[in-house]
């Protein structure tokens, strides 16, 4: 996998990926979002020709253990929309697992074998939810891991360890969920004690917390940021995004920015009513983005940036 992305439907040349959304979710079920969850192949096949028609190519959908996935799902999207469908492995926040779960139950050797599984052999058709695995043909592609709101708990760090042990010995990239933009440093520490350097994480959520400063500091150590709140105007308008960007832009740490939208409840889905939709960067905020930046420097962050963060290196020996 070396110099290549895997996507669902086997691996790819990066420079094919063209124009990518680095944060979605085609398919997602969590005792966090109650009633939000999502999981028919029709309504998200027609969800991403939307995005498609925006003028989004590659999708990175970072669902990861235990929370709704479908392999088979995102395999079935890719095809009929023609747009390449990056799949994750790894584990989220302890907010998504109810008590008991076995993701705090299990050794952090076991829950690193998990990963692996994920990585080199294809995606379990049950999602690890028992009571044995069934392995698809379909590999994910990145790892994803959480934390929470201004910490790391036990049960994550021991969860942190084991992603990074599974992205160290398959070169598979990192992407890590930054409650509300916090835990950016600590958690390029933790990663990197586990021998996973900053330029092969992805640290999302950072424009919830857009702090020009420190995004600056994180992108000198080399982590890539994933701004991903897209016209989730809740939390700010997308004209402060903006304003974010460029800063970041003008300091020089262009090629450390990566977009996306995380829509992550069925409320927010157009297939199912909602809105924004997964669309909506396409559709509004990258001719904006031209607008401001020019089409260079936004096509930058489209596609070479993600291009980039996405390829396999070569395992740590």
């Amino acid at each position: 996998m070396n110099g290549h992305v895997m996507t669902v439907l086997g691996p790819a040349d990066p420079a094919g990926l063209g124009a990518v959304d680095a944060h979605e979710h085609l398919f997602l079920r969590s005792p966090a979002l109650p009633g939000d969850d999502f999981g028919d192949v029709e309504a998200m096949t027609a969800e991403v020709e939307s995005v498609r028609a925006a003028g989004v190519d590659t999708i990175v959908d970072l669902t990861p253990v235990g929370l709704g996935r479908s392999a088979t799902g995102l395999a079935a999207v890719s095809r009929r929309t023609g747009v390449h469908v990056v799949a994750a492995t790894g584990y989220h926040r302890d907010a998504h697992y109810p008590s008991g779960h076995w993701v705090y139950r299990e050794p952090a050797s076991v829950l690193e074998e998990v990963l692996l599984a994920d990585l080199t052999s294809g995606i379990d058709e049950r999602d690890w939810q028992g009571p044995l695995p069934a392995p698809s043909s379909h590999r994910a592609g990145i790892v994803k891991l959480g934390a929470s709101y201004q910490r790391a708990s036990p049960a994550e760090r021991t969860r942190l360890a084991a992603g990074a042990a599974a992205a160290r010995r398959t070169g598979a990239p990192v992407a890590v969920h930054c409650e509300i933009g916090t835990m950016g440093p600590e958690l390029l520490d933790l990663l990197a004690e586990d021998g996973v350097p900053a330029g092969r994480v992805l640290l999302a959520h950072l424009d919830r917390n857009p702090d020009p400063g420190l995004h600056g500091e994180l992108a000198a150590r080399g982590a890539y940021l994933l701004y991903d709140t897209v016209g989730r105007i809740k939390y700010r308008p997308d004209s402060d995004l903006l304003d974010l960007i460029a800063r970041m832009v003008a300091d020089g740490h262009g090629d450390r920015l990566l977009l996306g939208t995380d829509v992550g409840r069925r409320s927010q889905l157009r297939a199912y009513g909602g809105g924004p939709g997964m669309a909506v960067l396409g559709e509004t905020f990258v001719p904006r983005l031209r607008s401001r930046l020019g089409l260079d420097a936004a096509d930058a962050i489209l596609r070479a940036n993600p291009q980039r963060a996405l390829t396999w290196a070569a395992p740590a020996s």
